[in-house]
């Protein structure tokens, strides 16, 4: 099994490949984990109208954006996938909440 090196220490394609694969997969678990939460706000929330919050959506976009300014990352590029993230997780809640 190919060692993971942190980005530093990568001197080669492979190395920098085979970070980028076990990231994406840790990102995935992550997101996994997300969406278990929507599961459970689908189960608590009373109403389906309750599903979209464009408040709470503008905070988590902008949570994210915060975050990535202060890890040193584009803060806009991480916006827009938040906002692809919340949309799909709204999605998904709406489909969950008819689904119980």
């Amino acid at each position: 099994m190919q060692e993971i090196l942190d980005p530093e220490a990568c001197t080669t394609m492979i190395e920098v490949r085979a970070g980028v694969d076990a990231v994406d997969a840790a990102l995935v678990a992550l997101l996994k984990r997300r969406f278990g939460y929507m599961d459970a706000a689908a189960r608590i929330k009373p109403e389906r109208g309750h599903v979209r919050d464009e408040a709470r959506k503008a905070q988590v976009i902008d949570n994210a954006r915060a975050h990535a300014r202060a890890a040193g990352i584009p803060d806009a590029a991480i916006g827009d996938m938040w906002e692809t993230l919340v949309e799909a997780s709204i999605a998904y809640e709406f489909e969950a909440f008819d689904q119980r």
